[in-house]
């Protein structure tokens, strides 16, 4: 199977990215595609992996030289290895400003990332997020693997795009590699952490609580680490989209930065493996309904960055009222709840529908249950039951 068969909807935006900034940054976990994408879109660039020890040490070390040795237009990957690189890049950018599009850069490390884009790069380059593949990306193939492994095969499975090139492959074996690779890698870079048999404790204990409220004291306790190693911890899968934490919405925008987030995994398949669950043991798992809401944002998450970037996810809980996901967009707010049902009844919606009446007249209709329906039908007036590899469609 081939790459050309999954076309990334993200490169229409990277194009344009190129043509209004001198340079463009593009993060995401390791794995969901970033060089495939860019070495296909700039192949004519000159191209360097900072994966690699020597061409790293160069650039940290006599950045001059690097940039003498890889002129622009350049394509750098993995650069968060080289910090020092990004003030060179400064000034080679700032030499012809009126020029766009000379650096691409990638990274699988947010925060250093990040910090050295906001340091040296500031109003210089523009910055996406690439995420493992979209049900759109995949085409004729994902009927094709949920004809033959159903939907908790696809839950599985993921969407890291090596599985979906390689369909023969065991899921199991390709995510124990990347486990292996990703703690060998980015933890021990990030951290230095002494025993990485306890990060992974971590990491399986946080995917037992993937689309919960986030506990870090209860996780640090069950782990045997204590709660500012924790906050570390946590941070190192943050910055290396591994996770994502699931604000709550308030009235009050301050009030969203003391409240408790929901944390989910990035890939629904990686939480599968985490959790030692394969193919149909989904289905039997009583954590089922945790792992549909984590696909669920995951695919909320990598539409909406896609089509509308200036929208915002939240999640609503109090003492009496809930609801899985707010739609923030144009000052609008649209409710969708998350059901691993074929076909959901009005009591599904009763606690959305709580927090609709809350929010007043900000709140849009429908509310949506996203679900396993294989057609959309309304439940009820103003209540719509919506497929969940169709959602886009009902979406603002």
């Amino acid at each position: 199977m081939s790459d050309n068969e999954f076309p990334r909807e993200i490169a229409a935006s990277v194009r344009r990215m190129a043509g209004h900034f001198p340079s463009v940054v593009v993060t995401g976990a390791r794995q969901t595609g970033k060089t495939t994408l860019l070495t296909k879109l700039f192949g004519d660039y000159n191209y360097v992996s900072l994966d690699l020890p020597a061409e790293a040490q160069l650039a940290e070390e006599d950045p001059q030289s690097f940039l003498s040795r890889h002129p622009a237009p350049l394509l750098v990957d993995e650069v968060q290895y080289a910090p020092r690189l990004f003030r060179y890049l400064k000034v080679e950018i700032d030499k012809h400003r009126e020029m766009n599009g000379r650096f691409i850069l990638t990274g699988s490390q947010k925060f250093g990332l990040m910090q050295g884009v906001s340091e040296s790069l500031a109003g210089r380059c523009g910055v996406l997020e690439l995420e493992g593949l979209t049900i759109e990306e995949l085409g004729p193939v994902f009927p094709r693997v949920e004809e033959s492994e159903g939907i908790a095969g696809i839950l599985g499975r993921g969407f890291m795009p090596q599985l979906w090139k390689d369909p023969a492959m065991r899921p199991a074996d390709y995510f124990a590699s990347y486990q292996a690779t990703y703690l060998e890698r980015d933890v021990r870079q990030l951290l230095n952490v002494s025993s990485l048999r306890d990060f992974d404790r971590f990491m399986r204990a946080l995917a037992l609580r993937s689309g919960q409220l986030l506990n870090k004291s209860e996780v640090a306790k069950e782990t045997g680490i204590n709660s500012k190693t924790a906050d570390k911890w946590l941070n190192v899968l943050v910055a290396s989209n591994q996770v994502t934490l699931l604000e709550p919405w308030f009235a009050n925008p301050g009030k969203r930065l003391a409240k408790t987030p929901k944390l989910f995994f990035n890939d629904v398949g990686l939480l599968c493996f985490l959790l030692g669950l394969s193919g149909q043991a989904v289905t039997g798992s009583y954590l089922v309904g945790a792992i549909w809401e984590t696909f669920i944002f995951g695919e909320l998450r990598k539409y909406l960055s896609l089509a509308a970037p200036e929208a915002t996810i939240w999640h609503y809980r109090d003492q009496s009222r809930e609801t899985d996901f707010i739609i923030e967009k144009d000052g609008r707010l649209t409710l969708a709840e998350a059901k691993w049902k074929e076909l959901p009844t009005p009591r599904d919606f009763a606690q959305a529908l709580k927090v609709h009446e809350l929010l007043g007249p900000q709140a849009r209709w429908p509310v949506m249950v996203l679900c396993r329906t294989r057609q959309s039908f309304p439940v009820a007036e103003k209540l719509l039951a919506v497929n969940a590899f169709r959602l886009r469609e009902h979406l603002p």
